[in-house]
């Protein structure tokens, strides 16, 4: 567990890493709703994204986000008219340092239909990176299991992708932005 006193209802940054350890995005906000022993569970809407080229953007709708202290992934819960979409980064266990949740992006995603349909995004990307950046073989083992394990909790409906999941997080976070 992360030393940092985490703190229901504040405001983090996020930092997106690349292996070679240069910051690959970055979001402005996200504000922490609930503390479990293996993962936390934040929110934010609207919040500012930086690229590492320098490029910014907001994002549109609610969010709902999944970070956990063990698993080599993390999950976005979007809040859209059109449903719950899901968008899983493929990624190291995270950590809180200086009021930053910060983990390593290992490029491959998972994008999640609100019909419970998936699709695996950017292999090519995934390939590319690990031959320049010379991802370790057992790193690579670990990211396929857990890609495997993620798409089982899809299928399954657990966790972040059990029904009204994301509705529930995302009210939790209008009552925290309100206060």
């Amino acid at each position: 567990m992360n030393a940092e006193k985490l703190i229901i209802g504040k405001k983090y940054e996020i930092h997106g890493y690349k292996h070679d350890g240069k910051i690959h995005r970055s979001w402005d906000e996200a504000v922490l709703l609930e503390i479990h022993d293996n993962y936390l569970i934040f929110g934010n809407e609207r919040t500012k994204v930086t690229e590492s080229d320098g490029r910014t953007w907001r994002t549109k709708e609610p969010a709902v986000l999944y970070f956990f202290y063990k698993d080599w992934y993390n999950i976005i819960g979007q809040y859209k008219k059109t449903g719950i979409y899901y968008y899983c980064n493929m990624a190291s266990p995270f950590i809180i340092e200086e009021g930053t949740i910060k983990y390593i992006d290992y490029d491959l995603d998972l994008r999640v239909f609100p019909d419970g349909s998936f699709k695996v995004l950017d292999r090519g990307e995934y390939r590319y990176h690990k031959n320049i950046m010379n991802y370790p073989d057992k790193i690579d083992k670990i990211l396929r299991a857990e890609l495997t394990n993620l798409i089982n909790l899809v299928r399954e409906r657990k966790k972040a992708f059990k029904p009204g999941t994301v509705e529930k997080y995302c009210n939790l976070y209008k009552k925290e932005k309100d206060r």
